[in-house]
């Protein structure tokens, strides 16, 4: 396995700041932000030239783009056919680059549905010519377990994937979301080992005196952290990882607001290299 990190804290900054960010910290990998209008990389605008001057300088720092990150509510009909039409446009840029997955997000709940019946009833009409054009380009479809969206709980997980079984559609695996919800965070590695595309190395951490006094329905008593300050033990996930076949990326996602930005990635990283 390699470490790497999600790009998107340095949104306001060029691709190639954090290359040379990451070059540094000596993180290998990088999960790309694509939004429209990124300034890390935005498909609609990539030319060959563009992405082979990345692919180039790439190269130069012994770097890889292990995804392309494009992160919407793809389930809201307002919204649905514009973020479609971008998702088709980021899959056409991950071949152009040589990457193999594009990271989503399941969407939330349609309104006047539960989650399980957005699943079922709404999901297979926003993903099917997605998935399509992904299969034609030979890239997988990874979709981050947030909580809010409709993938929450394992049978969340289970209804996707008994409703959509293409076999290049699968996760973007973050444990830290079934973390604090009390879920077992290591099921899904033995059930969903081959669905694993991409992970998430984010922690968290409880305050288990804080949730005794205001109950779970109360808040601020879990918190994001870094990869080796929260209640994950990251040996032993990385060990269900590799048990299950998985030799990907493990990619940090900073949402710990008690580290700056730069700290927060390089004590992360230093943290997760011992269990590659």
């Amino acid at each position: 396995m390699k470490v790497g990190m999600l790009t998107g804290p340095f949104g306001n900054e060029r691709l190639e700041t954090v290359m040379n960010f990451a070059e540094e910290a000596d993180i290998p990998c990088l999960e790309v932000m694509a939004h429209p209008g990124s300034k890390h990389i935005s498909p609609a605008r990539l030319t060959a030239k563009r992405a082979g001057k990345i692919q180039e300088n790439l190269a130069a720092r012994g770097l890889e783009i292990t995804s392309l990150a494009y992160y919407a509510d793809a389930a809201d009909p307002k919204t649905r056919k514009a973020i479609q039409a971008h998702a088709k446009k980021t899959i056409d840029a991950a071949a152009m680059l040589g990457v193999p997955t594009v990271c989503m997000l399941a969407g939330f709940p349609v309104e006047g549905m539960s989650k399980i019946e957005t699943i079922r009833k709404v999901l297979p009409k926003v993903f099917r010519p997605i998935l399509t054009h992904a299969r034609r380009k030979k890239i997988n479809i990874a979709l981050e377990n947030y909580f809010a969206t409709c993938l929450q709980g394992l049978d969340t997980f289970e209804c996707l994937f008994e409703t959509i079984q293409d076999d290049n559609f699968g996760l973007n695996y973050d444990p830290s979301h079934l973390y604090h919800q009390q879920c077992d965070h290591l099921v899904p590695v033995s059930m969903f080992g081959p669905r694993i595309f991409h992970t998430h190395a984010k922690d968290t951490l409880v305050d288990k005196a804080k949730r005794a006094h205001v109950g779970v329905l109360g808040s601020g008593w879990w918190r994001y952290v870094i990869p080796g300050f929260g209640n994950i033990d990251w040996g032993e996930y990385i060990s269900h990882l590799r048990a299950n076949g998985y030799d990907g990326v493990l990619s940090i996602e900073h949402e710990d607001g008690t580290q700056t930005r730069e700290e927060g990635f390089l004590r992360g990283a230093w943290y997760l290299e011992q269990f590659c």
